[in-house]
């Protein structure tokens, strides 16, 4: 029997993958309590990938501490594997980060990062997988 793709995963496909805490965040846009993940202080050298799929969001040369809580960097992978969608509700409009491969949300992006780029992609640790950096990379 074959895997199935992303795009051909059910609900309870999802549910049988990840915890019932990745479910909540990843693939009903849900948001871990501030301070709650690890990654919000980790400060090694590697990269985050989606935990839902693997693919390579963001580089951890670009992760800073914004004292919000949550993992921030202030640049994507350059591949393309984040994607911006804007939500909208009655009160506010935010800008949510998702992998493009997948389609899980992984958090939301302001404009109110460091320079150069000015952007804080503000993650949800749960939504990410650490992978340190080789010694010879």
């Amino acid at each position: 029997m074959s895997k199935l793709t992303f795009e051909q995963k059910s609900e309870q496909d999802w549910r049988q993958e990840l915890s019932e805490l990745e479910f909540h965040v990843l693939r009903k846009k849900g948001t871990e309590r501030a301070f709650s993940h690890p990654y919000d202080k980790q400060t090694s050298p590697g990269h985050y990938v989606c935990k839902a799929c693997g693919a390579l969001l963001f580089d951890a040369q670009h992760k800073y501490d914004s004292g919000s809580g949550w993992p921030s960097f202030c640049d994507a992978a350059p591949d393309g594997t984040v994607e911006l969608q804007i939500q909208r509700t009655f009160f506010a409009r935010k800008t949510e980060v998702i992998c493009a491969q997948c389609n899980s949300h992984i958090g939301h992006m302001f404009e109110d990062g460091p320079q150069p780029t000015g952007k804080r992609y503000c993650t949800n640790g749960t939504a990410l997988k650490f992978v340190p950096q080789l010694e010879n990379e």
